[in-house]
């Protein structure tokens, strides 16, 4: 495939060359002389403390469309994984649900953050051969994922931190995503247009005297050219300091700009960085979007907050004169607080991008209809359900209110036995389940190994309408357990 030729991803997302152009800085250059070829970002994967609620606000906050989905309804008993997709940026975030999972590893390191910046490549082994020649560390070796859609070929390096490029060819799947992944929808409300069309670029911090060394890798390992730099007074204030230089593939669709924290006043941005994330890693992803002034005018009415700009910034004289005319008005900028600066694209003077960075932090939007009025109930599966009772019986004076043992709430497959206990004034009522003996593994018997012992199971809210609040949080894109009709 030549460098102009739209990805399948792209084809899909209805873009067009030009348009890649304009958005992303798409080049012409010759694949078949690049020892490592790169055709395009695969994937940006997150790894979260909860992936559900986070692949939630993905789809809330910045309107992208849920499109698979893996986990233990799927066979995968390790950790749930959300593929979402906005134009041809694909997100993919996971989350441990068995707590020796290697993502459960690295939320503990690192807490929310970007485990994965997966790349499409023609050729894995190819790429691998000679990853390895030039010193890069390889994690996976290449190696064939099949299903009944086909089969991708895969392999990963070792980059930054405990960053990684899983490499992969999937020219010859059809599949949603990966085998393993089915094909996952939401119920939610989308944006009544696509916000993003394409990952612009993904940032790294790396440690202080590192940068030219991840520079040297991403030159030596991967055939990337040095797009631009910015060092001393290019980037810093008095306050905080930064130096930072851009490399970018081939055909320039990816683009990985790497900081390093300079010598300032107060400590970096950078260094801040480090810290908190316990290591280098990618600090925050750029977004192309046709229209930056609608698309933060929609993401705000969606909860989510931006950083603030001083006035002082628009009244710059010396930006006005870098950034000479823009396409739109400098007060409409200013009402947003959107930064702006000359292209390196195509000589456009408005940026159009949106940098988010890996942790998940919005307002909810303000909804005027109150659904629940209540916590009704908290349920706690046990090993013991007798001995528990008996606890909130003794120490707690909470007095037996219901139980369900045997056929009250067992079916052929799966069974409990449960007592609810009560505060006096029944405000607190805390039903205990324990597993019981059926013909397969009982729900709870499935609760205690996952969850690694005793816990509280779901919480009960109290609704006065709960078809009024089911269909709102359906709209919402909140998914229920299915009722067969019988």
């Amino acid at each position: 495939m030549t460098s102009v030729d739209l990805t399948p991803e792209e084809r899909n997302a209805q873009l067009t060359i030009d348009r890649l152009k304009q958005l992303v800085g798409l080049v012409e250059y010759d694949e078949g002389t690049d020892p490592f070829p790169v055709t395009a970002m695969d994937a940006v994967v997150f790894v979260a403390g909860n992936a559900t609620q986070s692949a939630h606000y993905f789809q809330h906050a910045f309107g992208m469309t849920l499109v698979g989905y893996t986990g233990p309804e799927a066979g995968n008993r390790d950790h749930k994984g959300y593929v979402l997709r906005s134009g041809s940026a694909r997100f993919v975030v996971l989350g441990a649900v068995d707590p020796t999972s290697r993502h459960a590893d690295h939320h503990r390191t690192h807490g929310d953050g970007v485990v994965d910046l997966a790349l499409e490549v023609p050729d894995v082994d190819k790429c691998i051969t000679h990853a390895r020649a030039q010193g890069a560390t390889i994690l996976e070796e290449p190696h064939d994922l099949s299903d009944e859609h086909g089969t991708v070929r895969t392999a990963a390096i070792a980059a930054y931190g405990d960053t990684r490029h899983t490499l992969v060819d999937r020219s010859r799947y059809a599949g949603i995503y990966l085998p393993g992944y089915v094909e996952r929808s939401a119920t939610m409300t989308p944006p009544d247009r696509r916000l993003f069309q394409a990952v612009d670029h993904c940032v790294g911090n790396v440690e202080r005297g590192r940068m030219d060394a991840w520079v040297g890798f991403y030159n030596k390992v991967m055939g990337f050219v040095n797009m631009a730099e910015f060092i001393g007074d290019d980037i810093a204030t008095d306050y905080s300091a930064l130096m930072s230089k851009v490399v970018a593939n081939g055909n320039h669709r990816v683009k990985f700009p790497l900081n390093e924290p300079a010598v300032g006043k107060r400590k970096s941005q950078i260094d801040e960085y480090l810290e908190f994330y316990r290591g280098a890693g990618c600090q925050h992803i750029a977004l192309a979007t046709n229209d930056i002034l609608s698309t933060v005018d929609e993401m705000r009415a969606r909860g989510v907050e931006f950083l603030d700009t001083p006035d002082s910034y628009y009244d710059d004289p010396e930006l006005r004169a870098r950034i000479g005319e823009v396409r739109v008005p400098i007060d409409e900028l200013q009402k947003r607080r959107i930064l702006v600066d000359r292209s390196h694209y195509d000589g456009l003077f408005l940026p159009g991008f949106v940098a988010i960075e890996p942790l998940f932090n919005a307002k909810p939007a303000h909804h005027p209809q109150r659904y629940f009025q209540a916590v009704d109930h908290c349920v706690g599966n046990v090993e013991s359900m007798h001995e528990w009772v008996a606890f909130y019986n003794r120490v707690m004076g909470f007095t037996n209110m219901k139980e369900f043992i045997g056929d009250d709430i067992a079916t052929q497959y799966s069974a409990l036995m449960s007592k609810v206990v009560t505060s006096g004034n029944h405000r607190v009522k805390f039903p205990l389940n324990e597993p019981a003996v059926g013909r397969r593994r009982s729900q709870i018997d499935e609760y205690l190994e996952f969850y690694g012992g005793p816990g509280v199971q779901h919480i009960a809210l109290a609704t006065g309408d709960i078809v009024g609040a089911v269909t709102a949080m359906r709209d919402r894109g909140v998914e229920f357990l299915d009722t067969p009709d019988s």
